[in-house]
């Protein structure tokens, strides 16, 4: 069964923006949890302009579902993840002041660094997943570096889907089972929506998790909370 794990970051950049504590994050997790989600995904960034390091400790203290933190790998962002403990760690290789992740890593050029962080992540327990695209080298060295998973970055696929869903889907069908039969677990995330899951599930039904955050909360104030989850897990479900 591929999980659906919710990003909440949007919902704190509400927050953040008046001030104050609504909507609440962590009761926003915990009704996550509620209505169906299989995750918690937050992704903070040094400037805390949406999730802040308190709404890490906060969430993992009373979420009982698996909680996975998103980041680049810096020294503060090491030390935080190994503190908290969360059931996965995603290794994005995000700049400081950029506005969503908007690229996967050259595993290759860091194949070094990144064999040195999952190693220090292992070693007290944690699961990792390194963001890639979908070129096979860039996935033949994340399965060097020691990585339990990759997350396929799926914003190309979202962005070709409504010219030529085949094409959109095609590398990462192909990456997808490169990285299985290197003894990988598939995660996949960016821009996904109730528009593209649907397919890209038909197409990788091996696929692990899918990350989802912006398009699910926009949807849900539309829908409500309750509702979107329980569509965008319809997408999951065989049919």
């Amino acid at each position: 069964m591929t999980k659906l794990s919710v990003n909440i970051n949007k919902v704190a950049t509400i927050r953040n923006a008046r001030g104050g504590n609504v909507p609440n994050v962590l009761q926003v997790a915990l009704d996550c949890e509620k209505f169906g989600a299989d995750g918690i995904t937050v992704h903070p960034r040094p400037d805390e302009r949406h999730i802040r390091q308190s709404d890490v400790y906060a969430i993992k203290a009373n979420i009982k579902t698996e909680f996975n933190i998103e980041g680049n790998p810096t020294p503060t962002f090491v030390d935080m993840v190994k503190k908290v403990k969360p059931a996965q760690v995603t290794l994005v290789p995000d700049a400081h002041d950029a506005i969503t992740s908007n690229a996967g890593w050259d595993t290759k050029r860091s194949l070094a660094f990144l064999t040195e962080v999952i190693e220090e992540f292992s070693s007290v327990g944690i699961r990792t997943s390194i963001f890639v695209g979908t070129e096979l080298e860039m996935i033949e060295c994340a399965a060097k570096a020691g990585t339990d998973r990759v997350e396929l970055y799926t914003e190309p696929y979202a962005t070709l889907y409504p010219k030529d869903r085949e094409a959109a889907v095609a590398p990462f069908v192909e990456a997808a089972n490169l990285a299985k039969k290197l003894g990988l677990g598939v995660n996949a995330g960016h821009d996904l929506s109730l528009e593209n899951l649907r397919f890209l599930y038909e197409n990788i039904p091996t696929l692990d998790e899918v990350s989802i955050g912006h398009a699910l909360i926009s949807d849900a104030l539309y829908m409500g909370l309750e509702k979107t989850i329980q569509e965008y897990k319809f997408c999951l479900r065989k049919l």
